[in-house]
């Protein structure tokens, strides 16, 4: 059981100026989705397991292929993160499902050496539906100047009865990133680290 892709999306940018200065080095995001037929589509299925642990595998190894020939190298991405959008035939769970299984995200967590959670978003929409990938440093969760968003929309997907399954990536934080990282906030309001909201 294979997943049936229809189109592979690369998505790539590069900032040179940003806030009116010119970036110390192009900050780059980049992101590679894959539009595939939704098995579950249009009708409630209970058990999802035989189409996760069947994709998860052969969607995480080829896109990881992928993300890692866009950057050169796992060591090169600073920040990473996964979305899925399903069609208005299926659920969210389907686009869940797809995305948040180790057998997908084992594959990019390990090719870039992550201690991380991958960041995620998983959304319902149409055609030209937006696709928001947040981002988050691959090593620690509080550095703030790597809280990235990449934006980008495929004008034929997800049809109703497909998902788009995302991973995203950045090879540095925001240009001038300048309002700090929540370690000083925690420090300024006398919390402990390892109990962050105080509770």
């Amino acid at each position: 059981m294979n997943p049936e892709i229809r189109k592979i999306v690369t998505y790539d940018e590069e900032v040179l100026v940003e806030g009116y200065r010119a970036a110390e080095r192009p900050w780059r995001m980049f992101a590679v989705a894959v539009v595939l037929r939704n098995p579950w589509a249009g009708r409630f299925v209970e058990d999802l397991k035989p189409e996760i642990h069947a994709y998860g595998p052969v969607l995480g190894e080829m896109m990881t292929a992928r993300m890692i020939a866009l950057a050169g190298s796992g060591d090169a991405i600073e920040a990473y993160g996964k979305a899925a959008v399903v069609g208005l035939n299926g659920e969210i769970e389907h686009a869940s499902g797809l995305i948040h299984t180790l057998r997908f995200g084992n594959h990019y967590r390990e090719a870039v050496a992550a201690k991380s959670y991958l960041a995620f978003t998983n959304t319902r929409g149409g055609a030209n539906a937006p696709i928001m990938v947040p981002l988050m440093d691959k090593n620690d969760a509080g550095r703030r100047s790597h809280y990235l968003t990449i934006q980008f929309a495929i004008p034929d997907a997800p049809r109703d009865d497909e998902v788009i399954v995302v991973l995203g990536a950045a090879m540095s934080g925001r240009p001038h990133h300048r309002i700090g990282d929540r370690y000083q906030d925690l420090k300024d309001l006398g919390h402990d680290l390892d109990n962050p909201a105080a509770v």
